[in-house]
């Protein structure tokens, strides 16, 4: 299995369990791993015949600037869900971190893994 990374994708939007916390959009970073075949796109060097990485980080930030969440992890299923729907990905490996959230924490978040 191929993989295409994107690390520290920083996108806009509204999360957290209190009420407060979702009125104004925050900083969240993701790192993605994306499954994917590129055997075909290794000979023809074509963009058509993989997944064009500066789509999905539009798209991502597109959909999420749009949404607004209670959790982390339901943040988490809505990017994997896009990108294995939307860009026929074959699997998606994604983190997400809330940075400075708590005091004394660089950063909180969850790890998950979807696939088709």
């Amino acid at each position: 299995m191929d993989t295409i990374f994107l690390e520290q994708v920083k996108v806009q939007t509204k999360l957290g369990v209190p009420e407060w916390e979702r009125a104004v959009a925050q900083t969240v970073l993701l790192d993605i791993e994306i499954g994917y075949d590129f055997s075909l796109a290794c000979q023809s060097d074509a963009i058509a015949d993989t997944i064009d990485y500066g789509q999905v980080v539009g798209r991502i930030r597109e959909t999420l600037a749009e949404r607004s969440f209670k959790l982390v992890e339901a943040l988490g299923e809505h990017v994997c869900q896009l990108i294995l729907q939307e860009f026929k990905a074959q699997n998606v490996r994604l983190k997400v971190s809330k940075p400075g959230i708590l005091p004394g924490l660089k950063a909180l978040g969850i790890t998950i893994y979807r696939q088709v």
